[in-house]
């Protein structure tokens, strides 16, 4: 992953003091910052004798010491280096800070970034990384709610399996896949339409119920993916009921399942854009439909 299911206050001081180990680095100014400052190995010159790079938007699809990869809404994926100097920054407020300078430690998988980029011998490396407040506190969320329940899932997973698999209990009327863009949870126009079309179906079958399910393509990590393919299905149970009327106790608890079952190929891009999808499942109980 509801776009992501909405935590208790508790859990989000928890997410907050649970933030990654992974050697944060110090957003201060440069002019406060040993000059000789070695990333990947490699000494870093003076930023002033750097030359502007590009700005990259996208999602933080993984974390690798001092190197972040950034995955954009085209499925793009950019390495860049975080230093010394690399000013972290959020809004105002989050931890009391004047200015909301943070550390490398808030550089989270899932996390929505702009980066502003200086380029060097070893690639790029980032002068400023910037993002909302709302945005870190939801991947601190996600970290945390999919690191307690990894076991969990896994074993809701399975059990999803076996109840689909049933065929002694439920009869599968129809399925009906929604598609995504690379990094995203919207509908569009088409889902939309299709969606209230396949409850509008499911209306006319007696005692029907909807089951619906989120996937991703296999670009980025298994925590990003589980979190994105939750929050689709959640953008799917939402307009369902919301849109499209149908009852919420005729909807069984959506799921996602990450890249598993993919419908096609992961080896290009036509087959990832068949995976990024939801599936929407009406479903009859024998018991009730007959044979």
């Amino acid at each position: 992953m509801r776009v992501i299911s909405r935590r208790s206050g508790a859990l989000f001081l928890l997410a907050m003091s649970t933030m990654l180990e992974s050697g944060g680095l110090s957003a201060q100014a440069p002019s406060e910052i040993d000059p000789n400052i070695l990333v990947n190995g490699e000494r870093l010159p003076d930023p002033s004798q750097m030359t502007a790079g590009p700005e990259i938007k996208g999602l933080i699809s993984a974390r690798n010491g001092d190197r972040i990869r950034v995955m954009g809404a085209d499925g793009s994926s950019t390495v860049v280096a975080i230093s010394e100097t690399t000013r972290i920054r959020a809004g105002a407020g989050l931890f009391g800070g004047k200015r909301g300078n943070l550390t490398a430690d808030a550089l989270l998988n899932g996390l929505p970034v702009t980066v502003k980029t200086l380029q060097w011998s070893g690639g790029l490396v980032a002068s400023q990384v910037s993002f909302r407040n709302s945005d870190l506190r939801t991947a601190q969320m996600i970290r945390n709610g999919t690191s307690q329940r990894f076991d969990e899932q896994a074993a809701a997973t399975e059990a999803l399996r076996g109840r689909m698999g049933d065929i002694d209990k439920y009869d599968i009327r129809s399925t009906t896949n929604v598609y995504f863009n690379t990094g995203k949870w919207a509908l569009s126009p088409n889902a939309k339409a299709d969606l209230c079309a396949a409850a509008s179906s499911a209306e006319a079958m007696e005692n029907a119920l909807i089951l619906v399910v989120g996937y991703t393509d296999s670009v980025g990590s298994d925590e990003l993916n589980q979190a994105l393919s939750e929050r689709r299905a959640g953008s799917v149970i939402n307009y369902l009921q919301q849109a499209c009327h149908w009852k919420p106790y005729r909807m069984l608890t959506p799921t996602g399942m990450a890249e598993s079952d993919p419908l096609a190929s992961n080896d290009t891009p036509e087959g990832r854009a068949q995976n990024r999808r939801v599936s929407v499942n009406v479903l009859v109980s024998k018991a009730v439909a007959g044979p």
